[in-house]
């Protein structure tokens, strides 16, 4: 079985109920969410071993986070107690028209406050053979940038695969220092993964003929980005999630894979959106374990996309399917039938 440990924050997310929005809401659901978290349970519930990294208050909330993940069987070890206060957000979902909304309370959290001296990243990675980060934990500031530096020599001491979601970001840092925090960790990168804006966002490489807002995207378009930044950064493999938004209700979905100078590009799914957050975390999940299964290319972003579409029709940041529930969708079985 292959080991995967991914880093970064977990929160408490609030919701409304339903569709209900902020102004509405005279009561939250609450569950438990996070860029890496979100990972590591897709990795668990695909039958990997996954372990999660980072820093939580010592007292119950905190303990709330920890429980979240062992109940998919992640990995908790080396989630470090200590800290004031757990990070949250806020999400409206959206519908038809009218889009979702993210708020942050994050600022202070524990893990923003975390040290170099907290994470001992030679017992960490003993063992793993994949690593896995955002470009949202470095833009939480403090000394996240040094840390994630840290790992990322140790995983190239150790020969271990890293993949890092680009992930920007723009309540929590500016598109100038993301560029110039990312393009310090980047070259550590084997498999970088971003969305259709992300590279236009952090590095400035765009695709042409393509307009995000209008749902138009042209999918050769991103065959160059992911050219440039192979060559750029060295990285071994590139995917991009390939989001058609028709609406906060319908989107298009598929994705693309570009690794040993060629490019794969997943079928395309239209899918009616239960809960959009989460998504991309998802199709990161699918994707490293595929690559970790030695699927060839065109089946590792067929995974990783059917994935990722199965989550966008669950409630909450988890993916709460199995590799079975994936692959049954990836040999046609879309037509969402009851299953008796």
């Amino acid at each position: 079985m292959k080991k995967a440990v991914t880093f970064g924050e977990i929160m408490l997310r609030l919701n409304p109920e339903g569709y209900l929005r902020f102004v509405q809401a005279d009561k939250f659901e609450a569950s438990y969410a996070g860029g890496e978290a979100n990972v590591a349970v897709s990795l668990a519930n695909f039958g990997d071993e996954a372990a999660f990294v980072t820093k939580v208050p010592a007292h119950e909330v905190g303990q709330c986070a920890v429980n979240a993940l062992r109940h998919y069987g992640v990995d908790t070890r080396y989630m470090i107690r200590d800290g004031a206060r757990l990070g949250l957000y806020y999400v409206e979902k959206g519908a038809s028209q009218r889009g979702s909304k993210v708020i942050y309370d994050r600022a202070g959290s524990a893990i923003a406050l975390a040290k170099r001296e907290d994470f001992d990243w030679d017992a960490i990675l003993d063992g793993a053979d994949w690593f896995h980060w955002t470009g949202i934990t470095p833009a939480l500031g403090g000394e996240l940038p040094e840390i994630v530096l840290d790992a990322l020599k140790k995983c190239r001491e150790k020969g271990i695969t890293v993949s890092c979601d680009l992930n920007y970001r723009g309540k929590l840092w500016s598109r100038e220092k993301a560029c110039e925090v990312m393009g310090r960790l980047v070259p550590y990168v084997d498999v970088l993964i971003a969305n259709e804006e992300d590279a236009k966002d952090v590095f400035g490489i765009e695709a042409a003929g393509t307009d995000i807002m209008s749902g138009k995207l042209n999918k050769e378009g991103y065959v160059d980005v992911a050219e440039q930044l192979t060559k750029r950064f060295g990285c071994k493999a590139v995917a991009i999630t390939l989001r058609g938004s028709i609406s906060a209700s319908e989107n298009n979905w598929a994705g693309m894979l570009y690794t040993g100078g060629k490019s794969y590009l997943s079928r395309n799914y239209l899918i009616k959106l239960v809960d959009r957050v989460g998504g991309g975390d998802s199709f990161g999940g699918g994707l490293i374990h595929a690559m970790m299964q030695g699927m060839e290319p065109q089946d590792v972003i067929e995974f990783a996309v059917a994935a990722s579409c199965l989550k966008q029709t669950i409630e909450h940041d988890f993916n709460q399917v199995s590799e079975k529930d994936v692959l049954s969708l990836m040999g046609g079985n879309a037509s969402g039938r009851v299953q008796r």
